[in-house]
């Protein structure tokens, strides 16, 4: 698979996210459509939005609710693509969603596999590819990124860590979607800084790709952790999304 056709396969699962069309990434203007429900978007997205950016690094696609539309319109055209995702151009749209009881709650940069750099990587632990069935008992808080708690069901493929038989890293995938399924990755703690991480995503990622399905990898651009071992496995950063939610959702979270 061509790097060219792993974005290709973002971008149109994208365009199912957002009720656009896939060329709309690759505009150099702005774009703002009404969102809808589809049943192939990403199953743990909540449809329609009341607003969601993304950009692929050309522009911005707006998904929002007719009620939002003018007020993201302006916001959209006011400020260049790359600032409409950080403060302070950010605080503006906030202050516009106020009287709508609504906030910016996720703010996320997506990865992709880069073909000219992905290869599987070693660490000096036993690694095994595991199945849904060797799976179940690991659903626990030192396994929460890489495992889909709220949805065990999602978790179809998983690359595990172990010395003496105990485990000790797990980099897991969810089918999030036909055509994409999200890597996850855990460590315990005391084995960290081993290079465990970057071989378990490298190892998963390279598995997907022979099965014909697209890896991506998400985190917060301010996981620099993270985003170091995203690059270190291979993955480059390809889009970024921006998402509005109710403040009752956002201050569930902030529980």
């Amino acid at each position: 698979m061509r790097n060219k056709d792993i974005i290709e396969i973002a971008m149109q699962q994208s365009a199912i996210d957002s009720n656009c069309s896939m060329d709309d990434f690759m505009r150099t203007d702005n774009k703002i459509v009404l969102s809808g429900k589809n049943p192939d978007a990403r199953k743990y997205l909540k449809l329609p939005f009341h607003c969601d950016l993304t950009s692929y690094g050309n522009n911005i696609v707006a998904s929002v609710s007719e009620e939002l539309k003018e007020i993201v319109e302006k916001y959209i055209k006011k400020y260049p693509a790359e600032h409409c995702f950080e403060t302070p151009n950010l605080l503006v749209l906030i202050e516009k969603l106020k009287p709508f009881d609504l906030n910016v709650c996720f703010m996320a940069e997506y990865f992709l596999p880069d073909m000219n750099s992905l290869k599987r990587l070693s660490c000096g632990y036993e690694t095994k590819l595991m199945h849904p069935e060797e799976l179940t008992e690991y659903y626990l808080p030192e396994w929460n990124n890489a495992l889909t708690q709220s949805d065990p069901q999602r978790d179809k493929l998983a690359v595990g860590a172990f010395d003496n038989g105990k485990l000790i890293g797990l980099a897991a995938c969810s089918a999030d979607c036909d055509t994409l399924w999200q890597i996850g990755i855990d460590v315990l703690p005391e084995y960290r800084k081993q290079g465990i991480a970057s071989s378990l995503t490298s190892n998963l990622a390279t598995q997907l790709l022979e099965m014909e399905i697209v890896p991506f990898y998400c985190c917060a651009w301010s996981n620099l952790k993270s985003v170091r071992n995203a690059i270190k496995s291979g993955f480059r950063p390809t889009w970024v999304q921006a998402t509005v939610k109710e403040n009752q959702f956002i201050a569930g979270m902030n529980k």
